[in-house]
Order: C-alpha cells, then structure tokens, then sequence
C-alpha cells in the first residue's frame, strides 16, 4: 500500500504512470503473496494477471532468439552439387547419404537448399514415344453389324513408325486360335 501511494504522490497528471520497476515489484508481489489482489489500489487484479503472462513472453521471446542454427556454407554447396547432378533425387535420398556421410542436417533443410529444376528430370510421353515408335505397335478390336445384322468381329494392327496399318483381320465367330495368328 505504501508503494502505491508513493507511486501516486511522484505523478502530477492525472492518470498515475506506471514504470517497468513499480510493475515488477507488483508481479513479484503477486507471486509471493496472491491475495494481493484484494487491496490493490492504482491497477485492477487483472492488469497485474496481465502483465505477469506478458512477462512470460517476453522471457520466452528473449530465451528463443538465437532461432535456427545457420547451415555451413560448404554443406549448402554440396547439397546443391548433389541435387544437380543427380536430378532424380529428392530431398529424402539426399538426407540419407548426407547421414551416411556424417552430416546431420534435417530433410527440411535439404529441401531448401535444393537446385530447382525447372521441367520434368525424365522424358514425357511424347517423347518417349517418338524415341520407341519403330518398336511399337497398336492394336484395336471391335464389332461391325453387317447389313444383314450379322455380328462381324474386326482386328487391326496399326505401326506406329510410319502410321500404317500392318494387319487387319474379320471373322464371324472369334476364336483364340484366329486372335493369336
């Protein structure tokens, strides 16, 4: 009570300032006695509660502000070295051999240090099949109704090099024998 009332005789406005000293005595106050609450005077119970949780995080704030350890600039060369020349590689594979080396790095890091790669690492579709297209062949079934509303069985075998078809075959009754020839 004393120290309020000191507090209120310093100011000469008329809402009383508080200083960081006056709200430290009161939450060390609270700490040591809780029931300090009941005759406080200048600040509501609340304010100190308050200022007692902001304490913390400003403790906490002050505790964790180093953050992340920086990553060599040598491990960060050789990740990017790794990531380029083997391009198939994902983040998860070059962790691995980085352990395998020694380096203890986490898989997030390594992602980050990646080379990115701008397109596909390996061969679309297209490509693929113009690179294979004089070994693959297509072909195709289906059924024609005759005139006579006869079901005719149709197989066409269609080279996909030079777009052209190599074997047609019909039948009426379909067999085994007649598909694999």
């Amino acid at each position: 009570m004393r120290h309020q009332l000191h507090v209120l005789r310093r100011q000469q406005q008329r809402r009383p300032r508080l200083f960081a000293i006056d709200r430290l005595l009161w939450v060390w106050l609270y700490r040591l006695w809780p029931r300090c609450l009941e005759v406080m005077v200048l600040v509501k119970p609340g304010t100190v509660v308050q200022w007692h949780r902001q304490g913390f995080r400003l403790f906490w704030r002050w505790r964790s502000r180093s953050g992340r350890p920086s990553v060599e600039r040598e491990i960060r060369d050789l990740i990017r070295q790794m990531s380029s020349t083997n391009p198939l590689w994902g983040a998860p594979r070059i962790h691995g051999e980085l352990l395998k080396l020694g380096i203890a790095v986490s898989q997030a890091t390594v992602a980050k240090y990646m080379v990115r790669i701008r397109g596909t690492p390996s061969q679309n579709w297209r490509t693929f099949l113009r690179n294979h297209a004089e070994g693959i062949a297509a072909i195709d079934m289906f059924v024609v109704a005759s005139a006579s509303f006869h079901l005719l069985y149709v197989m066409i075998i269609l080279a996909h090099d030079r777009r052209e078809i190599v074997r047609a075959a019909v039948t009426a009754h379909q067999t085994a024998a007649w598909l694999s020839r």
